[in-house]
């Protein structure tokens, strides 16, 4: 039997290197797309580097030559494009490159299978978001609430969501969306809210950090965890007909609820006084030197100029037609794993600059030279 062959676009993010391991698994033959760049980010791929089926190549998602020439070369069966400027803060600071990469780069992606004629053998999924609900006229969101993006990075997705339609329609193309709500990991970027708190958790118990500067504790979010949803993303591929499905819980919860979560799982119990910009999590039970101490505060600096607050997805169709199963992980258990590996992480941190003190001290009385 002949291996299917898969081309995925941000291949060294969280979501990418849950899949090429899933994918090489089934039996694929893996191709990801990076980035030339002075700084490498291939930590969440490196041990996958030097397997036999699995493969790296120079490519831009604002470079339509690089996509065309890479798409042929490879000759790929499915293509996962989970490329993307994928902070909704930071589209807000970077709009246009945002918009280069988030929409045009769809395009991009579409217009390659073309011009290479692999419209009929190639499927394509396109990684969506459930930022495109935004300002929420309906909850739980399903695949017939209407759009409301809230943010440039919303409204980009938006053209992406919109594009692979038309050329699902206008050229009986196999594309569809996946309309992803939040999914989280110990692999997710530190700058998002969620491996944030985890970090910040595993610091302030293990004494490298004082306290956790949060936005709005209210907002809520529909929180899964990315291994889970990157199976989901190939169920979509296999499904008969190219449809566009939202992935997601079911199940919702606030940013104070998993900060809560997670201080508990480093043995910190808050409680939480005041209210939106006043609100304080002061350390009730825990280590002696921590109690009564606030070791978190909400900051205006994390407001955005306009906050998605209630995102709450509804997988029924996913569920039915697909067979996915959203409660294999559970909220709890998300948190409970980001931490232990954030604990770790940070320990390790400690360590390894232990060593380099004292690599130091040596050098400076000249025992190593």
């Amino acid at each position: 039997m002949e291996r299917k062959v898969a081309l995925i676009t941000g291949v060294t993010g969280q979501d990418g290197s849950f899949l090429s391991e899933f994918l090489l698994e089934k039996g694929y033959e893996v191709h990801g797309i990076i980035r030339r760049s002075s700084v490498d980010f291939r930590e969440r791929i490196a041990h996958l580097e030097g397997k036999p089926h699995f493969h790296l190549h120079y490519a831009d998602m604002g470079d339509s030559m690089s996509l065309v020439k890479l798409v042929g070369i490879v000759q790929p069966s499915e293509i996962y494009n989970l490329a993307a400027q994928s902070h909704v803060q930071v589209s807000f600071d970077s709009p246009e490159f945002t918009a280069d990469v988030d929409a045009v780069g769809v395009l991009r992606i579409l217009e390659a299978v073309r011009t290479n004629h692999l419209e009929q053998s190639c499927k394509i999924y396109q990684a969506s978001t459930s930022e495109l609900y935004g300002k929420v006229e309906e909850v739980p969101q399903n695949e017939n609430t209407p759009f409301h993006p809230y943010s440039p990075y919303a409204v980009a997705k938006l053209y992406g969501f919109w594009i692979i339609k038309e050329y699902r329609e206008a050229y009986n193309m196999f594309c569809c969306s996946g309309i992803l709500f939040n999914h989280e990991s110990e692999r997710r970027g530190e700058t998002f809210v969620t491996r944030k708190i985890t970090l910040a958790a595993a610091r302030i118990a293990q004494g490298k950090q004082e306290k956790l500067l949060l936005g709005n504790l209210d907002s809520l979010r529909d929180w899964g965890y990315a291994k889970d949803y990157v199976e989901c993303m190939w169920l979509i591929l296999q499904h008969e007909t190219p449809e566009d499905f939202v992935i997601a819980t079911g199940v919702q919860h606030s940013v104070r609820e998993f900060t809560d979560l997670a201080f508990r799982h480093v043995g910190i119990e808050l409680r939480f006084e005041g209210e939106g910009i006043n609100e304080k999590g002061i350390c009730a039970k825990g280590p002696e030197h921590l109690i009564g101490k606030t070791l978190v505060e909400v900051s205006k600096d994390f407001y955005r100029p306009t906050d998605v607050v209630n995102l709450w997805g509804d997988p029924t169709k996913a569920k039915a037609k697909l067979g996915w199963n959203p409660a294999k992980t559970s909220f709890e258990q998300l948190v409970e794993l980001m931490v232990k590996h954030d604990m770790a992480k940070v320990a390790g941190e400690g360590a390894a600059a232990k060593v380099r003190m004292n690599l130091a001290e040596y050098l400076e009385k000249g025992v190593v030279k």
